[in-house]
């Protein structure tokens, strides 16, 4: 994954190892629902960050520095 966006599923986000760390640093209450489980698929961030008042401009940056820095570290 390039860039994660506002409309990168959860799904897609969890399959990065060490982002559940960040998203559960902003209390993204989706991890831990029982619910979430059958539709994590299709939760997109940016809905998410809506629904729950998270900053996803802040959230979005972390997790993009994070994925740069796994980028590199592969190079």
């Amino acid at each position: 994954m390039e860039k994660i966006n506002q409309d990168t599923t959860l799904k897609e986000i969890l399959k990065i190892e060490g982002t559940e760390e960040i998203l559960t640093k902003y209390n993204l209450p989706c991890l831990f629902c029982p619910m979430a489980s059958f539709e994590i698929e299709n939760l997109k961030i940016g809905d998410v960050c809506r629904v729950y008042g998270i900053d996803s401009k802040k959230l979005l940056k972390e997790l993009n520095e994070f994925l740069k820095g796994r980028q590199s570290s592969k190079k």
